[in-house]
């Protein structure tokens, strides 16, 4: 099993949280908000004072060049996750809607 289909295993199964394929990656998703993604084989959230109470110490990086610094998850007990994401969740405004075409 690779690092990615670990992670991915590890978030299946969480209510309202699905990920997305791009770039050889994978976008996170909690309630229809972009959250973090899977970078480099960890699951990483965005810097926000929601996550960084969950994550107090835990090291935050760019996930690609150019990005924003993003906090690594390292803890894997589903219910942690979830209270987690949804926090995340909770403090990102919602997403802005599509124009038509």
């Amino acid at each position: 099993m690779t690092d990615k289909s670990k992670m991915q295993e590890l978030i299946a199964g969480l209510p309202e949280v699905r990920t997305y394929p791009m770039m050889g990656e994978y976008v996170l998703y909690c309630k229809e908000k972009v959250i973090g993604g899977i970078f480099n084989n960890r699951i990483m959230l965005k810097n926000i004072p929601e996550t960084q109470r969950y994550l107090e110490g835990a090291p935050a990086f760019p996930p690609y060049a150019g990005a924003k610094p993003m906090f690594v998850v390292e803890n894997e007990d589903k219910a942690f996750l979830t209270e987690l994401f949804f926090a995340a969740a909770e403090g990102l405004p919602a997403p802005k809607p599509k124009k038509k075409k």
